[in-house]
């Protein structure tokens, strides 16, 4: 995974709450075996009609939102069932960043394993940043180093992370690479505890 210390990215803003994680990726699209490849079915059914044609009114068709890399939600954004799938299509699309007041624990915990940011804000906060970036091309900058969140107009907000999803980020880990930084402690460990085929007598 690539590291995240400082992000800056365009905002996309989706003023829903309780967007579950098959509103984001279908059931019919989770039959690949690789991560790569979903993004384009995020969103499916408000993305595209009957007729699998891109919806001119939804508003992540808008041309303006084309490059956004930090998506902005409602409460409880995430929930539904545990598919990892989910923060697969939203990082394959180019999301890096997803900042809502509240996320479901598993799509939390599943989006820090795979290389993206969640960000908890209140929900005033969230809701500026929501109309920011209706009303125009609005562009954030996340700092998981300093643990804010500010754009060039004013804004400031803070918010916290656990330290041990922290340093993964930060460093790009996944859970094997967090493990393999032990490596030495567990080849210290296996050395003391080899164990012995045990002999075989007549």
């Amino acid at each position: 995974m690539e590291p995240i210390r400082t992000h800056t990215g365009l905002v996309y803003p989706l003023n829903r709450a309780n967007v579950d994680t098959d509103q984001i990726i279908p059931k019919q699209f989770l039959k690949r075996i690789s991560r790569q490849g979903f993004g384009e079915f995020l969103f499916y059914n408000w993305r595209y009609d009957e007729k699998d044609q891109l919806r001119p009114d939804f508003s992540l068709n808008k041309p303006k939102y084309k490059n956004a890399s930090i998506l902005v939600a409602g409460d409880n954004f995430g929930c539904g069932s545990s598919r990892e799938h989910a923060p697969w299509a939203l990082q394959d699309f180019g999301f890096k960043v997803i900042i809502a007041p509240s996320f479901a624990d598993i799509f939390y915990n599943n989006c820090t394993k795979n290389g993206i940011l969640p960000v908890r804000l209140t929900d005033e906060e969230a809701q500026q940043l929501i109309t920011n970036a209706e009303s125009k091309e609005y562009k954030l900058t996340v700092d998981l180093e300093l643990k804010k969140v500010y754009d060039s107009e004013g804004f400031e907000a803070s918010f916290d992370l656990p330290q041990y999803q922290r340093e993964m980020l930060l460093n790009g880990w996944d859970e094997i690479a967090v493990t393999l930084t032990n490596a030495d402690k567990i080849d210290q460990f296996e050395e003391k505890h080899v164990v012995y085929p045990k002999t075989i007598t007549n």
